[in-house]
C-alpha cells in the first residue's frame, strides 16, 4: 500500500507507533508497578532491587550502542524493531510463573534486552515523521500514547493483585496488550514500508563523525540519568516504610504515568518554541522528587511521584528530539545508540549506588540523587548556547 508524506499522514504513522508503545507499555511498565514489591516477596533485599533494577537497564542499554550501529548498517529498521518488541512483551507474562527472586530478575532482564532491541530503530522510524511535525510535538505525542498504556498496565494490574491478593495474576493478565500491541505493529509495518520519505532530504554527513555538540549533550543526560531514582526501588521504600500497599503502589506508578504522558506533550511543545532551555526548568523540578519520595509520608510521596512523572515526561520527549535534530540522517540510528548506551550505563550506575546507599542512609541517597541532577545544569547551559551559535 502506498503511504503519503503529508502532514496527516506522518501524524498518523506517529499514533500508529503511539498506539503499539501504548500496548508495550501496559505490558511491561503494569509489570513495572510491581516487581519491585515482587522481589521483596520473593526474598530479595533492597541492594539487589537496585542492582537488579539497574542491571537490567545496563545490558539493555549497552545493548543498544551495537543494536544502533547495525540498523544504520543493515537499514532493516521494521525487522529489528519487531523482533525486539516481541522479546520485551513475551517474557512479562511469565513472571507470573517465577518461582525465586532469581528467576524473577531474569526475566526482567530479558524483558529490558527485548526494549533494547527495538528501540534505536523505532526512534530512528519515529524521528522521520516526527521532525516532518515538529521534532518536540512528534516525539511528545507519542509519548503521551505511550503513557496511557502505561497508566492502564498498572490500574489492570491493581485490580486483578486487589482481586487475588497475590502478584502472580497481575503478571498473566498482560498477555492481552502483548499480543494487541504486535498486531498493530504488524499492521502499521504494512502501511507505512518506508517510513523515511516522511522527512525531507537534506545533505548527509557520512564522511564525518557525530558533531561535538552531541557529545557535550550526553555529558548532562548522564547526570540526569545517574540521579534519577528507577522505580523499583521507590515500590521497594513505599513496601517496607508501609507507606502505601500492595494494592496501592501500582495507582502512585499509575499516577506518575499520567503526569508523565501530560509533561511530555507540554514539554515537547514547549522544546519546540524555546530548545534546551526548557529542558533546564525541568530539571530543576524533577530533582525535587527524592525528599518528597523518600522523607514523606503518603502525602508528600504523591507530590513527589508526580514530580518524578514530570521529569520522565520531559527526557522522554525531549531528549530523543534533540538528538534528532542534532546528527545527520544517516547516522541518527548509531546516535540513537550511543545516546541511550551512555543513559544507561549512567542509570545503572546510579541505581545500584542508590540501592547500596538505601540500606545504609537514605538521607545521602536524597542528597546524591538531588545534586547529580542540578549537576546537569552547567552542561545543558553550555549545549544551549552552542545551539545558539550555530
Amino acid at each position: 500500500m502506498a503511504q503519503g508524506t503529508s502532514n496527516k499522514s506522518a501524524l498518523k504513522f506517529v499514533v500508529i507507533l503511539g498506539i503499539v508503545s501504548l500496548c508495550a507499555d501496559a505490558t511491561y511498565e503494569g509489570a513495572r508497578s510491581i516487581t519491585g514489591a515482587y522481589l521483596g516477596v520473593l526474598g530479595a533485599s533492597g541492594f539487589v532491587v537496585g542492582l537488579v533494577a539497574g542491571l537490567g537497564e545496563l545490558i539493555g542499554y549497552c545493548f543498544r550502542l551495537f543494536i544502533g550501529y547495525l540498523s544504520d548498517q543493515t537499514r532493516k529498521y521494521w525487522r529489528i524493531t519487531t523482533i525486539g518488541y516481541a522479546l520485551n512483551t513475551a517474557v512479562v507474562p511469565l513472571l507470573a510463573l517465577a518461582g525465586s527472586w532469581q528467576v524473577a530478575a531474569a526475566l526482567m532482564i530479558g524483558e529490558r534486552t527485548g526494549k533494547a532491541i527495538r528501540t534505536p530503530p523505532r526512534d530512528v522510524l519515529l524521528s522521520h515523521a516526527a521532525l516532518r511535525l515538529g521534532g518536540g510535538f512528534g516525539f511528545g505525542l507519542h509519548e503521551a500514547l505511550d503513557q496511557i498504556g502505561a497508566v492502564m498496565g498498572p490500574l489492570a494490574v491493581a485490580t486483578v493483585v486487589y482481586l487475588q491478593g497475590e502478584y502472580r495474576g497481575g503478571f498473566a493478565i498482560l498477555i492481552v496488550p502483548a499480543v494487541v500491541g504486535m498486531i498493530v505493529l504488524l499492521v502499521g509495518q504494512r502501511i507505512y514500508p518506508n517510513p523515511r520519505d516522511f522527512e525531507h532530504q537534506i545533505p548527509t554527513l557520512a564522511d564525518k563523525g557525530l558533531p561535538q555538540r552531541f557529545w557535550i549533550y550526553l555529558g548532562a543526560v548522564a547526570f540526569l540519568a545517574a540521579g534519577f531514582a528507577d522505580f523499583p526501588l521507590i515500590a521497594y521504600h513505599f513496601q517496607t516504610q508501609a507507606i502505601a500497599t500492595g494494592n496501592t503502589i501500582p495507582l502512585l506508578y499509575a499516577l506518575a504515568m499520567g503526569v508523565d504522558g501530560i509533561a511530555a506533550l507540554i514539554f515537547g511543545r514547549l522544546f519546540d518554541r524555546f530548545g534546551i532551555s526548557i529542558l533546564i526548568f525541568a530539571a530543576v523540578l524533577s530533582s525535587m522528587f527524592a525528599p518528597l519520595v523518600f522523607f514523606g509520608n503518603i502525602n508528600l510521596a504523591i507530590l513527589g511521584m508526580v514530580l518524578w512523572g514530570i521529569g520522565m515526561g520531559a527526557q522522554e520527549s525531549i531528549l530523543k528530539a534533540a538528538v534528532a535534530a542534532m546528527v545527520p540522517i544517516e547516522k541518527r540510528g548509531s546516535a540513537f545508540g550511543i545516546f541511550n548506551t551512555g543513559y544507561g550505563v549512567s542509570w545503572f550506575l546510579g541505581s545500584a549506588l542508590m540501592g547500596i546507599l538505601y540500606d545504609r542512609s537514605v538521607s545521602t541517597l536524597i542528597l546524591f540523587s538531588v545534586i547529580i541532577q542540578l549537576a546537569a545544569i552547567p552542561i545543558l547551559l553550555l549545549v544551549n548556547r552552542s545551539g545558539s551559535r550555530n
